[in-house]
């Protein structure tokens, strides 16, 4: 057998193999006792783009497309959803200090404002998710009075 060959076979077991490696879900609920709305009003219409938008990376719950049940991807969707968990979570907001809350407040404007989120590489494929304008200064008007009524309460 030829070397090449050998070396796309065992390429080609260890895709299979890794198949049975799956990163732990992130199936929680994205609404809950910690969770924004119990801090800041929140109208259905932004309560809205937040679903569509940003809970899929910064909330306790994902909506998984077919594609995360391959490996390597599956870790790579992990990944990047813990990471954004961890630099902002929807689900455990309450449970911030008023400063984080009011940064994170911040920087949602900021972003949003930007075109830093949602990323590109998510509204590449989730084509909804992608802000038009009037999305981005509702919730850039949302972000920023949810600030100045949380600044009055801290």
């Amino acid at each position: 057998m030829k070397r090449r060959t050998k070396i796309l076979i065992g390429v080609l077991i260890l895709l299979i193999l890794i198949q049975f490696i799956k990163p732990k879900r992130n199936d929680g609920q994205a609404l809950g006792r910690n969770d924004f709305t119990h801090e800041i009003p929140t109208s259905d219409t932004i309560m809205s783009i937040l679903k569509v938008s940003c809970f899929d990376c910064h909330s306790n719950h994902t909506n998984y497309p077919w594609y995360a049940e391959i490996n390597p991807v599956s870790w790579w969707l992990n990944h990047h959803v813990n990471e954004g968990k961890r630099e902002l979570n929807f689900s455990e907001f309450a449970t911030y200090s008023g400063r984080r809350k009011n940064k994170k407040l911040e920087e949602i404007s900021k972003q949003v404002k930007e075109h830093e989120m949602p990323l590109s590489s998510y509204t590449l494929i989730h084509k909804n998710a992608k802000l038009n304008q009037q999305q981005i200064e509702a919730l850039v008007q949302w972000s920023d009075v949810a600030r100045q009524q949380l600044s009055a309460i801290h």
